[in-house]
């Protein structure tokens, strides 16, 4: 049996969703169709608001909704001369959730993999090194998954401080090799942001 054009498009739209295989995507159609007329309402207002109001900070790249700048970057309660560098928001929001970084954040966008097609030029390395040298940052943690990509930016990065009097960091003890940062819990996060080693 089909189902009707509207539930299938909808299936088919939580498909796009990462993880989200056909009994799941026909799982929450059918709890949409359960939705009272408010739910609906804040249901679709929630997704256009994500898509037309989100957008990045202009100094760190994290996502921002009301301001230029995001809540991090204009919490002058917060570590000026520490950077945190991390893939995605997503990391980023690891971090945050851990409750043990209290400095700024830069977000690169992606890592390094010319396999894929990903160049420095392609990801916020040239953004990174102009903050450090306009705001004369003292230190730069480098929490990247610990993969070949991150590993290669990691390394690319440390070798444009080179000469630069600025101390560069990285999360070491806590993290397996080939994690996903994004899977990690908060006190394997808290142990690898303290044994950081320096690069």
């Amino acid at each position: 049996m089909k189902y009707t054009k509207s539930l299938d498009n909808l299936i088919e739209c939580f498909k796009l969703l990462p993880g989200i295989g056909e009994k799941n995507a026909e799982r929450l159609a059918f709890s949409i169709l359960d939705f009272d007329d408010n739910q609906i309402d804040t249901f679709t207002n929630s997704l256009n608001n994500v898509h037309t109001k989100i957008h990045e900070c202009k100094t760190c790249f994290n996502l921002t909704e009301d301001s230029e700048e995001c809540v991090i970057c204009n919490d002058k309660s917060r570590d000026e001369d520490v950077i945190c560098v991390v893939e995605n928001t997503k990391n980023l929001m690891m971090f945050e959730k851990a409750n043990i970084f209290n400095g700024k954040y830069h977000v690169l966008g992606g890592l390094i993999s010319p396999l894929e097609g990903i160049n420095p030029e392609d990801i916020k390395i040239s953004e990174l090194i102009c903050r450090i040298k306009d705001k004369n940052i003292k230190e730069l943690i480098l929490a990247l998954n610990p993969s070949m990509e991150g590993e290669t930016t990691a390394l690319y990065i440390s070798k444009l401080l080179d000469g630069l009097d600025i101390k560069v960091t990285k999360i070491a003890a806590g993290v397996p090799v080939g994690a996903d940062m994004e899977y990690l819990d908060t006190i394997t996060i808290q142990r690898a942001l303290e044994g950081r080693t320096e690069l």
